[in-house]
């Protein structure tokens, strides 16, 4: 038996739903324990390109248990449709069984309208949300006005709480934002909708991830976006409203940490980011656009152009420290290839001092830091087909010992490329 976390050590968007579809044949349980839609985990099976918004990405497999947890927030359209376009490719196994947690939070419209109002509002100074209503989720989750899926399932409890949200929403939407008001009519019929739709996935799923693991199962818990992104360490308030590191995962799926046995963090082997916020290492000339274009660098949500530079190692530190981190797995190596030379940021420099262990908590201080780099000597030869560490060009080898020596834990996983089968697979958690 082994209970794994796979949490991002940077900004989101470092490959997990690839390393969770590997780890998923070795897993009888994949549990989502946070976020909502405003995360995207891309998958590429033999060529086929699969991207998962709130289905854990452990769905392509057969015989599996898939859990939202109840650290989640979930868009019930969102979700259906997803599960839809699943099984219209054939990609939901028949043996594989979908639950959500009867706790999760729900989405709603006035969720989505507060959202993009208050992004309007703010004007230069947004933080650059993916406008789906995931921060007013959280936000009625914290004040006790939340919808459940339990809520929502049950109608005389569902048409209270609906009518009392829709008047104080509404009130905000017209005289705060001269925005629009959301219908309650309307709302009440399409979620009733939903709630049929949805009843047979809601589960005590904490107690269907209890009795697995009594039971001796493997089980996988997928963090959404990255540790950077966390409500509490991230770079605030540029971060998503949930937390993302790795100590999330028991609160968000109902599990107490004693049941947990390692700690995977992805790290990409530069760093990205969407949307707003300081970016210590980011490249705005032609090597930046190089890896965008080679790392096919775009939101798998929203679309956007990613913001890209090379590898800061402060900030994935600082994840290892906070969520515990065992074991890294590195993913996007490919794309660096053709590129010399190839820089990693060890610390950061500010009029004031250096920065080597944290991030600074202050964003303007942030904003002002430099970046400290290492150089190494690049490759050009195509790593796409490597299975072992032997067959990589000694460049290549150089710049993942440089990385686990700084990380001070063992990489555990390449990836030379988008497919499952080009991985070396150095530890298996699992095992």
């Amino acid at each position: 038996m082994a209970n794994v976390i796979i949490v991002g050590t940077q900004w989101g968007d470092e490959g997990k739903g690839k390393i969770v579809d590997i780890y998923a044949r070795e897993s009888d349980v994949i549990a989502r324990f946070q976020g909502g839609n405003n995360a995207g985990h891309t998958l590429v099976v033999n060529g086929e390109q699969t991207i998962l918004h709130l289905v854990p990405s452990g769905i392509l497999h057969n015989r599996k248990i898939c859990i939202l947890g109840n650290g989640m927030v979930i868009d019930p359209s969102v979700l259906i449709l997803e599960i839809e376009a699943l099984r219209e490719k054939n990609l939901f196994p028949p043996d594989t069984k979908l639950y959500i947690s009867e706790n999760a939070h729900i989405i709603m419209p006035y969720h989505k309208s507060l959202d993009g109002a208050r992004e309007l509002r703010k004007g230069a100074v947004k933080i650059g949300t993916t406008g789906r209503g995931i921060g007013p989720a959280y936000e009625d989750k914290i004040t006790r006005t939340g919808i459940r899926l339990s809520d929502l399932l049950n109608g005389e409890t569902f048409c209270e709480m609906l009518r009392r949200n829709v008047e104080e929403k509404n009130f905000y939407l017209t005289k705060f934002y001269n925005e629009k008001p959301v219908e309650y009519d309307a709302i009440f019929d399409e979620y009733s909708g939903y709630a049929d739709r949805l009843r047979e996935y809601a589960a005590n799923t904490s107690l269907i991830i209890y009795n697995e693991i009594k039971k001796g199962s493997h089980v996988l818990f997928e963090g959404a976006q990255g540790c950077h992104l966390d409500i509490d360490y991230g770079t605030y308030p540029f971060v998503t409203s949930s937390n993302t590191s790795a100590g999330s995962a028991c609160c968000g799926s109902g599990i107490g940490p004693t049941k947990i046995d390692a700690v995977v963090g992805i790290c990409k082997a530069y760093t990205t980011r969407v949307g707003e916020g300081p970016f210590v290492t980011e490249l705005t000339g032609e090597t930046g656009e190089r890896i965008q274009k080679a790392g096919a660098e775009f939101g798998a949500t929203t679309g956007r152009k990613r913001r890209c530079g090379w590898l800061d190692m402060v900030l994935v530190k600082e994840s290892i420290r906070i969520s515990g981190i065992t074991g890294i797995a590195l993913t996007k190596l490919d794309v660096l290839t053709g590129i010399d030379p190839i820089k990693i940021c060890v610390a950061y420099k500010t009029d004031t001092g250096e920065f080597t262990e944290y991030t600074p908590s202050d964003m303007k201080l942030f904003s002002q830091c430099r970046p400290v780099y290492e150089e190494m000597d690049g490759w050009s030869e195509d790593i796409s087909k490597a299975k072992t560490m032997d067959e990589l060009p000694v460049n290549t080898r150089k710049y993942i010992e440089r990385l686990e020596a700084l990380a001070g834990v063992d990489i555990s996983l390449v990836s030379v490329g988008p497919e499952r089968k080009e991985t070396i697979m150095l530890d298996n958690p699992f095992a």
